[in-house]
């Protein structure tokens, strides 16, 4: 099975104010008032009026993300966190081996990150991903990780987050879906 997320994530008026005249944005709601904005290579041309890059090397420090962060890309995140902290996530699994990366804007600067994994050898709170939602403010919850608890897992790449969002999906549709088979599993 494969996961493959490029993704913002912020608080959801936060984004929809900042994407509101875009052609090429599509936000996915998440739980806790935030959401997800796909990143796509239009996307990024739109922001940026020029083609995004991509890394081949492997995800290290020095190359954390596959999508290659431009000045005018980090600089439209930068300006977004003016309004409130905003975290671009990356990850790629294919067979259980992969990455995760993630960093944060606050203030029109970045002020955590970016951060890369692949050996997931530590705790789960340490990972990217995570701590970046953390540094967003995302609360614990019930789920096992903030990954989890915002419902970034709900999805298994950018065609899937795109159409979670121009279908006007959120976390709580997915959650009654698996109730209800639950239910008709138990013969409820």
């Amino acid at each position: 099975m494969s996961y493959q997320l490029s993704a913002v994530v912020a608080d959801a008026e936060l984004l929809r104010e900042h994407t509101a005249e875009l052609d090429h944005a599509v936000l996915g709601a998440l739980r806790q008032d935030f959401a997800l904005l796909p990143v796509t290579p239009q996307l990024v041309e739109e922001l940026t009026a020029a083609l995004p890059d991509f890394s081949v090397a492997e995800r290290s420090p020095d190359e954390p993300f596959r999508l290659i962060l431009s000045p005018s890309l980090a600089g439209t995140f930068a300006r977004w966190s003016r309004s409130g902290p905003v975290a671009y996530v990356e990850a790629e699994f294919v067979g259980g081996l992969g990455y995760q990366s993630a960093a944060v804007w606050l203030g029109g600067r970045l002020t955590w990150g970016p951060q890369v994994e692949s050996a997931f050898d530590r705790p789960r709170e340490g990972w990217p991903i995570n701590a970046a939602l953390v540094e967003l403010g995302v609360e614990p919850g019930p789920w096992i990780d903030a990954f989890a608890e915002l419902g970034l897992h709900l999805e298994r790449d950018t065609a899937g987050w795109l159409a979670h969002g121009r279908r006007r999906l959120s976390p709580d549709y997915w959650d009654e879906l698996a109730e209800e088979w639950e239910e008709q599993q138990s013969g409820g």
